[in-house]
């Protein structure tokens, strides 16, 4: 009976979403009138269509005229295609131990690029400078893979944001390496809206930071399904339509991918429903960082919440509305906000782990 709902819960109506991932929301309406408006008559496939050049103007609005911009399908191929065309041979990627890339991905970065991935501990996500530093040792050797590419997540996996100057810094420290940098921007809409919410502010950790190659998530951002891969370093982009193909990104119906970036993208709205996703992440830790029993590592820096719960009121308060735990050994959950998460969910969400909580115990 571990899983069932704890008494405390039967009176109380579950939120109508959930909070496992911002990738359980659907797509945005304006997304999917997107699509519907794309969805007429016939068009070039492959990426010569109207709406995939719209979207790779406005990615240019975004990142500059020198950017260059590579729809694709999904996260992991995104990863691996920006990784793809920097790596060179005999080189490894260095990234952080909780890294996406390290840990979510089944392996596909070594599989398909046949090249290591070097992990660095990290107790936030975040990378240090001195870390980046310290490879310098392996720099030289046969015997060892050379640091090729350094690739960091932003926001990271455990919710924490770099500061521009904090990327930039590791960039300077990746180029004395002669080392190339990818960013990870899975959810990079939430981390620009924590940082400021202004084309100004992504570009400060992106293109002025030094960054040479970005995923842009589109997914999690209120998208039905795409991503980008915005090569800011030209240079890095001159065999990138190849890789794409061959690492299985290229979309026939690329409209599609492009027609839900265009609308994203159009007049802020991936920054607005960033905006709210993170305001839902901290209306959430408002309510519930008070409660006796409840533990939260740090504030809410985007739209993750990582809460460490009494063990046994973590199955039925996910039983009730669905979440994931993060870290068994921790007793540690994960709470994930969304573009069309309410503050009716979270009120709703926020009552029933005060009635868990504050029920005491649980018998297993």
């Amino acid at each position: 009976m571990h899983n069932a709902i704890h008494p405390a819960l039967l009176h109380l109506v579950a939120p109508v979403r959930s909070f496992s991932s911002d990738n359980s929301a659907g797509a945005h309406p304006v997304v999917m009138q997107g699509m519907l408006d794309a969805n007429v008559k016939h068009a070039l496939g492959y990426g010569s269509d109207r709406w995939t050049e719209q979207a790779e103007l406005a990615f240019k609005e975004l990142f500059g005229p020198h950017s260059e911009s590579f729809l694709v399908w999904g996260g992991t191929g995104a990863n691996v295609m920006a990784l793809a065309t920097l790596l060179q041979a005999g080189e490894c990627v260095v990234c952080s131990e909780q890294a996406h890339i390290a840990v979510a991905e089944t392996g596909a970065p070594e599989r398909a690029l046949g090249a290591k991935l070097l992990l660095l501990p990290t107790c936030d996500g975040k990378i240090r400078p001195e870390q980046v530093a310290a490879l310098r040792s392996m720099m030289g050797s046969q015997h060892n893979a050379q640091p090729g590419v350094l690739s960091l997540t932003q926001s990271t996996e455990l919710g924490t944001l770099y500061s521009a100057a904090e990327i930039s810094a590791l960039c300077q420290e990746a180029r004395k390496l002669d080392m190339r940098v990818h960013l990870d921007g899975a959810r990079i809409a939430n981390a620009t809206a924590a940082l400021g919410g202004t084309v100004a502010a992504l570009r400060s950790f992106t293109l002025d930071a030094g960054v040479d190659v970005v995923s842009f998530g589109g997914t999690k951002a209120g998208l039905a399904f795409g991503e980008a891969v915005i090569y800011l370093t030209p240079q890095h982009a001159r065999r990138a339509k190849y890789v794409r193909k061959q690492v299985n990104q290229l979309p026939s119906k690329m409209r599609f991918v492009g027609a839900q970036f265009s609308a994203l993208l159009e007049d802020g709205l991936w920054l607005q429903l960033a905006t709210h996703a993170n305001a839902m992440a901290q209306r959430l830790y408002e309510a519930t960082c008070d409660i006796d029993g409840l533990v939260y590592p740090n504030r809410p820096e985007t739209n993750g919440l990582f809460p460490i719960l009494p063990a046994a009121s973590i199955a039925p308060l996910a039983a009730w509305c669905h979440f994931w735990e993060w870290d068994a050994r921790l007793h540690q959950a994960r709470w994930m906000t969304s573009w069309d998460t309410t503050e009716e969910d979270i009120d709703r969400f926020a009552a029933g782990v005060r009635a868990v909580l504050q029920h005491g115990h649980i018998q297993s």
